[in-house]
This record gives structure tokens, sequence and C-alpha cells, in this order.
């Protein structure tokens, strides 16, 4: 593995492989939230599934957090060693002629996602956890369950934070833009079906992050 990481492209490989990985739960996870808003009994129960399966809990669960770690750590690693090659031809390029806006900045939305992330964890992630297995049946338990869409809904009830996170997807979109049709690039997946990707990343880029706020608006007006 660490041979794997030691080179660019071993690096851009195992970047792209941690993307799929998180873009496959991040459209999970957003199927799951859309519930919120049909039914709270479906969310609430697919939740209490989610939280509570041994599977997910212990082996799934750790394994999403440390993608989330390495993906942060390795895209950290690329600006670094991707600075450097450049930093000669950066006085005789533009940088600007030659890449977009989102694939220059990459590293900082992807900052700001990550404290982003920190952020939704401390509001539900980690008040979960406590609940569940440090506090027990107190303020976040109802009938021996996790109040999963009561604590949805009262996170949202505040504008600053609905504001927040509105932000957070916009950025998780801009980061998506570039992020997919990188991936691809990076698992050499440019072929004849390459457009249809294209036009596919753009797709969930948008629609994703953009349910996402649908979401919590909905939420936070309807409390």
């Amino acid at each position: 593995m660490s041979g794997i990481l030691n080179s660019s492209i071993g690096r851009k490989f195992a970047m792209a492989l941690s993307a799929f990985f998180l873009m496959i739960f991040l459209l999970q996870h957003f199927v799951i939230n859309l519930t919120s808003i049909f039914c709270a009994d479906i969310f609430n129960e697919i939740s209490h599934f989610m939280g509570t399966f041994w599977v997910i809990q212990y082996v799934i669960q750790p394994i999403l957090i440390f993608g989330v770690i390495f993906h942060f750590v390795m895209g950290f690693v690329l600006e670094i060693k991707n600075k450097k090659a450049r930093h000669v031809g950066y006085a005789k390029n533009n940088g600007a002629a030659n890449s977009t806006w989102m694939s220059r900045n990459m590293i900082y939305s992807g900052l700001f996602i990550f404290i982003f992330l920190i952020i939704h964890f401390i509001d539900f992630w980690i008040p979960e956890i406590n609940t569940k297995y440090i506090v027990g049946d107190m303020s976040g338990m109802h009938n021996g369950e996790f109040r999963y869409f009561h604590e949805l809904q009262e996170k949202f009830v505040p504008i600053w934070r609905v504001a927040l996170y509105c932000v957070g997807f916009v950025f998780l979109a801009l980061h998506l833009l570039h992020g997919f049709n990188s991936a691809f690039q990076s698992v050499g997946a440019n072929n004849k079906y390459t457009k249809g990707l294209k036009g596919f990343g753009k797709a969930y880029a948008i629609l994703i992050p953009l349910g996402f706020i649908v979401i919590a608006l909905v939420h936070h007006f309807n409390h």
C-alpha cells in the first residue's frame, strides 16, 4: 500500500477510490434523509436500523470515518505535491488559462467541507452516540429509541444553522463538479462513455447538494 501511495499515479488512484466510496455514501445518506420530508415513521425506522445494526455501527461506520479522513489527507498531500511540481511553471504560465477555478481551488472547498462535516458530526452523530451508549434513556430517547426525526427537525430551527448547511452544500456542489470527473479520469475511464459520465457527474454534483438544501429548508419552515 505504501508503495502505491509513493507514486503520483498511485496517490491519484487511491484518491479516486475514496471519492467513489464517499459519493456512494452521500447518495445513500441523501435517500434516507429525503424520506424525512415525506414520512417521519419511515425515516425513524430506517435511521434506527442504520443506528443499531452491528455491521453498520462497528464495521461500515469506522471505514466511513477512515475514508473521510483519508480523502482529506490525500487531497492535501496531492495539493502540496502539485504546487511543488508547478512552482516554476506558474512563473511562465497563467494558471487560470489552463484550468478551471474549481480545479485550482479543490483544496479550499475540500477544507470547508471537512469543517462542515465536523459541525455535522457535532450536530447529529455525537449526540446520537452519546445518547445510545453513554447516557442511555435520557433526553435523546423516546420509548427506548433515539428521536431521529425530532432531533433532525430541532437542528434546523435556527436560521443560522440552516444558512450554514446551505453554504456547505453549495461548496460540496462546487467540489463535486470537478471531483466527480477527475475521479473517473484517475482510474482511466476515458472512453466512449466519457461524455455520458460527465453529464451524470454534473447532474449528481448539482442535484444531490440541492436536494440536501431542500430538506434543510423544508424542516426549517415546517417545524
